[in-house]
């Protein structure tokens, strides 16, 4: 964490070093909607899953500004193979959560948490659950679905020419957004 940060000659250096922290940054702000307990919730929107959904798309941005800031073509190939996976099922969420939506009537996220009182929506949804959970692994790059990184051909993707710092920004944003989902 503490080590110096190489960074390419050809690079675009401030977007380049701005990436990360906008990946990081947006991977925390959008715990800013979800209640750990009831009542203790940092901001109780009525479009809780809008803002969700706003904020985890942006996080796109912060992957395709990273492969193409380093001007290396593997970086920014593997930045387009994640940004177009990241949207596809982004899709297919989206699609699965309305049916949620449906169920509780509400896009706030303590009602939601409210209508799961008596039982889980995972238990009677199960199928729904099945799709969400793999599309929530197509989301956050895991395997199988870790083409974006894929070793044979683009080595660590779009974080390829990163070291240090922004290295490790990347990786706590990415698991900041495995924990969410």
């Amino acid at each position: 964490m503490i080590k110096e940060p190489i960074l390419p000659s050809s690079a675009n250096l401030f977007i380049f070093l701005m990436a990360p922290v906008m990946t990081f940054m947006l991977s925390l702000v959008a715990w800013a909607v979800i209640p750990f307990d009831y009542g203790m919730v940092l901001s109780d929107l009525n479009v809780g899953i809008l803002y969700l959904f706003a904020i985890s798309s942006l996080g796109v941005y912060g992957i395709i500004t990273a492969g193409w800031s380093s001007n290396s073509k593997y970086a920014f190939l593997g930045a387009l193979r994640s940004a177009a996976q990241m949207v596809s099922y982004e899709v297919s969420i989206g699609l699965i959560i309305i049916t949620v939506l449906i169920c509780v009537g509400s896009c706030n996220f303590s009602e939601i948490v409210i209508a799961q009182k008596q039982i889980w929506f995972a238990v009677p949804l199960f199928p729904v659950f099945l799709m969400f959970f793999i599309s929530c692994l197509a989301e956050t790059n895991r395997a199988p679905f870790d083409l974006p990184e894929a070793e044979a051909e683009l080595v660590a993707g779009y974080n390829v020419e990163y070291s240090s710092m922004g290295f490790a920004l990347f990786f706590l944003g990415e698991y900041a957004n495995m924990i969410l989902m």
